[in-house]
C-alpha cells in the first residue's frame, strides 16, 4: 500500500523540467484538489474529500489526513501527491506547460480522478487531448478491476445525480498500461461525498458514492 503527505513545493534545476517520480514519503494519505484555469468552480464541495477520507479510514487500514486543500496545476507541487482530484461545472483551460506537467505527473506514477459535476464535459475532453494527444478516452468495461477491487459494482459507475438522463460512464487514459486518469460522466459520485444537507441525497446514495470513491483510491494506490 502507498502513502503520501503534503510537502513544500520542490525546486528543480531547469525551467520546464519535471520530476520523474512521485514523492511518497509520510504516513498519511491525503487527496489534493486540482486548481485550474478556465472559469469553472474547481473549489466547490469542500466537505467532499474529508468525508471520503474518513469513510476510507473506517473501511480500510489506510491512515488518512481528512482535510480539504488544493494544489495548483501550474505548480510542481502536484508531484508530492499520488492522487489528485478534479471537478467543476464549467470550462477548463490547460496551458501547454500545464498539459506537459500533467502528462509528466501521470507518467511518473500519479493518478488523476476527474468527476464531471455537470458542465465540465464540454471542455475537459479536449483539454485531456492536450495531455494525451496519442490517446482517446476509453470507456472501461464493467469487468474492469476498479469496479470490484474493494466493494463490488457489477454495473460500473453508480448514478449519484441525474443530469441529462444518460447512463453513467467511466473513462480512462493510460500510461505504460496503468490507468492514470479516471473520468466519471453523467454520474457525479463526488457530490455524494458532500455533507448530507448539501444535496439532500438519500443515505443509501451517499454510502454508495463513498464506497465507489474508496474503490477509486484503492485502485490508484495499488496499481
Amino acid at each position: 500500500m502507498l502513502w503520501v503527505t503534503g510537502l513544500p513545493t520542490c525546486a528543480y534545476a531547469q525551467a520546464g523540467s519535471f520530476p520523474t517520480s512521485i514523492n511518497r514519503t509520510g504516513s498519511q494519505f491525503r487527496i489534493a484538489r486540482l486548481k485550474y484555469e478556465g472559469g469553472s468552480d474547481w473549489y466547490n464541495g469542500q466537505s467532499e474529500e474529508p468525508n471520503l477520507l474518513r469513510f476510507l479510514h473506517e473501511n480500510t487500514n489506510i491512515d488518512v489526513d481528512p482535510v480539504y486543500f488544493s494544489v495548483d496545476v501550474a505548480s510542481d507541487d502536484i508531484f508530492n501527491y499520488p492522487f489528485i482530484f478534479m471537478t467543476g461545472h464549467g470550462r477548463v483551460d490547460f496551458s501547454e506547460t500545464e498539459a506537459k506537467r500533467l502528462r509528466a505527473y501521470c507518467d511518473a506514477g500519479g493518478f488523476l480522478y476527474i468527476d464531471d459535476d455537470y458542465g465540465l464535459d464540454t471542455t475537459v475532453r479536449g483539454e485531456l487531448k492536450k495531455v494525451f494527444p496519442e490517446q482517446n478516452l476509453i470507456e472501461l468495461p464493467f469487468s474492469y478491476g476498479l469496479y470490484h477491487c474493494h466493494f463490488d459494482f457489477p454495473n460500473g459507475v453508480p448514478k449519484t445525480h441525474e443530469h441529462d438522463g444518460k447512463p453513467p460512464q467511466g473513462f480512462g487514459l493510460f500510461s505504460n498500461g496503468r490507468l492514470c486518469v479516471f473520468y466519471t460522466y453523467q454520474s457525479n459520485p463526488s457530490d455524494g461525498w458532500d455533507d448530507p444537507e448539501v444535496h439532500g441525497d438519500p443515505e443509501s446514495k451517499r454510502q454508495e458514492a463513498l464506497r465507489f470513491g474508496t474503490n477509486i483510491i484503492i485502485w490508484a494506490l495499488e496499481h
